[in-house]
Order: structure tokens, then sequence, then C-alpha cells
């Protein structure tokens, strides 16, 4: 029985990040931090052997993953599907500038309601999720048997996390998910499991969790 090894990573810090403000879709660059951050976790992976590095072709996943692809002698294949949740017309807005704009909306999303899209032409819950597991399934069947490294975004972490663990999609979260850390799962025939999550040793200062919903 193979099993299929991710390090999955959460890009470096953006200003936006410390601005408390949702990105989805939109493209914004590493700041000063989120680029210290992205070299100290190419130095961590340069100790690990990895077949293939995937990314969100967003401009912060980027960032982060070439400064690892660089150190590790591969090239990074972008993949939309490892892309952020679209949060519709709250991208650009931070977390109290939703909520005050569109609070009940915002409720909806606070809950963790599977069907709720944003407006603005949002992901749903339920459809991200389904976009995450068949991107990360399409993957693993590229590379069975291997170690594959991906580049990808605080949203997706979280349904890879549900995926690794059985929690359900509704829940509200109870667990990290950190700037650059380093976050291990595996794939085999009898589904996904989880190893080692939220590995953020390599860096100086704790990194900014993802914000929740939670």
């Amino acid at each position: 029985m193979s099993t299929t090894h991710l390090c999955l990573v959460r890009h470096g810090e953006t200003a936006w990040n410390a601005e408390r403000r949702l990105q989805g879709h939109l493209d914004i660059p590493l700041n000063e931090t989120g680029s210290i951050q992205a070299q100290a976790t190419a130095s961590r992976l340069a100790t690990h052997a990895f077949d293939a590095v995937y990314c969100s072709d967003l401009l912060r996943a980027r960032q982060t993953a070439e400064a690892a692809s660089a150190v590790l002698g591969l090239t990074v294949e972008f993949e939309r599907g490892l892309r952020e949740r679209h949060y519709g017309a709250f991208q650009g807005m931070t977390y109290d500038e939703a909520a005050q704009t569109y609070p009940e909306a915002y409720q909806r999303f606070h809950s963790r309601e599977l069907d709720f899209s944003f407006p603005g032409e949002g992901e749903s819950l339920r459809l991200f999720a389904k976009r995450i597991a068949a991107t990360l399934d399409t993957i693993v069947a590229r590379h069975a048997g291997r170690q594959i490294l991906i580049v990808t975004h605080g949203g997706v972490l979280d349904i890879a996390h549900r995926l690794a663990t059985g929690m359900a999609l509704d829940a509200h979260r109870n667990f990290g998910i950190p700037n650059a850390a380093l976050n291990w799962i595996a794939h085999d025939a009898t589904g996904w499991r989880m190893l080692r999550w939220a590995d953020q040793d390599h860096l100086s200062d704790d990194a900014r969790d993802e914000l929740s919903n939670a």
C-alpha cells in the first residue's frame, strides 16, 4: 500500500494579514516579515526531499513557493485549484468592516453555514471544500507514493486539516494555521490521516494565525 506524504505550507505574512483584512482571490504580495518567513521556511524545507512543488497561482503563495523551490531545485507547478476561498464582496474588508457592512451575511459566514455564498459571487463553504478535496486528490493521483510540497492559503489548510482528521466542515476551528508553518498529512488506500500540524520551530517569532470565522 503506497503512502503519499504532503507538506502543506501557508504563505508568509502580508500587510493585509497584519491588518486583519480578507484577501480571498485578491493578489496581495508578502510584506517584509512574510519574505523573511518564506526564506526561513525554505531553509527548513531544504532538509527534506520532495518530488514536486505545487502552489496557488496567487502572488503571496507564489513568492513563498519560489523561495522554497530555489533551494529544492524543483520547478513550481501553479494550480488555480489551490486558491483561497472566494469571499465575494467581503474581499478587501477587515472582519470588523464586513460585520458592520453585511451583518446578516457575516453571521451566516461566522456560523459556518455550508451553503451560504458571499454577496458578490463568493464561494459557499461546501463548494470551496469540494474544490480543495478534488485538487488534493488530483495531486495525489499524479504522485502516488511520493512526497509533495504544497504552498497555499489558510482556508485551504482548514479544509486539509478536516480531511485528515474527520472534523466536520461546519464545526468551529480549534487548531492553528500560522503563516509559513509546516503541516504534514498523508494519503493511502484508507484515505487521509494527520501526521504533524503547525510546525513553526524555524520561525523566529510567532506567526500570525489564519483569521477564522470560528
